[in-house]
């Protein structure tokens, strides 16, 4: 039976990092390993939607992961419906309603990590805990939400 590949739910920060200084080298690695093969990026219509108005290179890095193994995520109404749930908590303010709109799409598809650079309104551990308190409440499993730096780390152990 074929191992089953990590679900790894991409925000547009992560499309950027690769060309930011900052996050250049995790980045770049995590990128990498996506080409490869090594989990599956689940790129969603919001993403595309963003990357769509970014710089050429950045549109070059996303369509270098869509070259490898990857799903493609439409919005549904399920989706928005989860979005909107957050924004009645107060988990982000509405004019960060794309960022509450991938964790709702990354929880509806059940991805296994949703991968961002976004430390103000993603990897945030009280937003985290206030996106698992929404999602427990209506069903749903819990996200969890990591940096490329950390996913890179769980994916290149997994190699043993």
């Amino acid at each position: 039976m074929a191992e089953r590949r990590t679900r790894v739910y991409l925000d547009s920060s992560v499309i950027g990092g690769p060309l930011d200084d900052e996050f250049a080298a995790p980045s770049s690695r995590f990128m990498e390993a996506l080409v490869v093969g090594k989990a599956v990026a689940l790129v969603s219509d919001t993403l595309l939607a963003e990357i769509a108005m970014a710089p050429e290179a950045v549109r070059e890095v996303l369509a270098s992961v869509m070259s490898g193994a990857h799903e493609r995520l439409a919005i549904t109404a399920e989706a928005v419906d989860l979005q909107e749930a957050y924004l009645r908590a107060g988990v982000v303010p509405p004019k960060f309603g794309d960022d509450a709109l991938h964790v709702a799409q990354a929880t509806v598809a059940r991805a296994d990590v949703l991968v961002s650079w976004n430390f103000k309104h993603l990897v945030n551990p009280a937003r985290i805990r206030q996106f698992n308190g929404v999602n427990l409440s209506l069903g749903y499993g819990v996200a969890i939400i990591l940096t490329p730096a950390d996913v890179i780390e769980t994916l290149e152990l997994g190699d043993d």
